[in-house]
């Protein structure tokens, strides 16, 4: 028996080089599901938003029958294609991730840009998956293995490998620019930062942080304190080179999907 799969778009980083944006012919014996066979050629559930078998949208248990042919599309968050035949969750309206532990700057930048993620350097598989599902937090993941983990809904493999283009991929692939609230998490844990008067925080400062400053945040959680030192404006401009290349390359892929 034999199946053909198409896959489309982000999907063909997963495929070996030569296999990508092409027809791949996929022999078999035993039948099985959809999800299974995808999962077969290397690319992981969360990454897919919608499935076609001769043109008819199925969900992830189908089972493949000899002579079919298997469509898969990533999501499309720039084209408007309604809610038929979503595999994936509808995107988040307070967007919340959970980093595996090969994304600790990334964790740092997402949290400076304002957005709640979950981040240990000794995370586990297993505690990734707990935290995806107990918390419905998107899985942001070097390790294509996580992805693949059947309990997983929401998730992304993360493609840059430098923790600058890392941040722009995450806010292009999450639409996050919108969304952003810079300088209103702490860097150190990820929680929210409330305004405090200076006489509250005083005993924590350094001489010269007292005499130059006067308006200070506090984490809520850990205690850290932060003002806005000549570091601010660096990491402005850092947030903004970021945003703006992100939303480039989103008008980039929206002309391209048009043509």
């Amino acid at each position: 028996m034999r199946a053909s799969f198409r896959f489309y778009g982000a999907l063909n980083d997963f495929l070996p080089a030569a296999h990508r944006q092409a027809m791949l012919v996929y022999g078999f014996e035993r039948s099985a599901s959809v999800k299974d066979f995808i999962e077969t050629l290397r690319v992981p559930h969360p990454e897919i938003d919608r499935i076609l078998v001769n043109g008819t949208f199925v969900d992830f248990a189908y089972i493949v029958r000899d002579g079919d042919r298997v469509a898969v599309y990533p999501p499309f968050r720039l084209l408007d294609c309604g809610e038929i035949g979503r595999l994936g969750p509808a995107p988040q309206a307070d967007p919340r991730f959970v980093a595996d532990v090969h994304l600790g700057r990334l964790t740092a930048y997402l949290r400076l840009a304002g957005f709640d993620t979950s981040y240990r350097n000794n995370y586990s598989d297993r505690e990734l998956v707990e935290i995806t599902v107990a918390e419905d937090r998107t899985v942001l993941t070097r390790d294509v293995g996580v992805l693949k983990h059947g309990k997983v809904i929401r998730g992304y493999f993360v493609r840059e490998t430098e923790s600058g283009r890392q941040l722009i991929e995450v806010l292009r692939r999450f639409d996050l620019v919108p969304h952003a609230a810079p300088f209103t998490r702490c860097l150190r844990c990820g929680c929210v930062l409330q305004v405090v008067p200076k006489d509250r925080v005083e005993h924590l400062l350094l001489r010269r942080t007292r005499e130059y400053y006067d308006d200070f945040s506090q984490c809520s959680e850990c205690g850290r304190v932060y003002w806005r030192g000549s570091h601010h404006a660096r990491m402005q401009r850092f947030l903004d080179i970021a945003f703006a290349a992100a939303t480039r390359a989103a008008r980039v892929m929206s002309a391209g999907s048009r043509q």
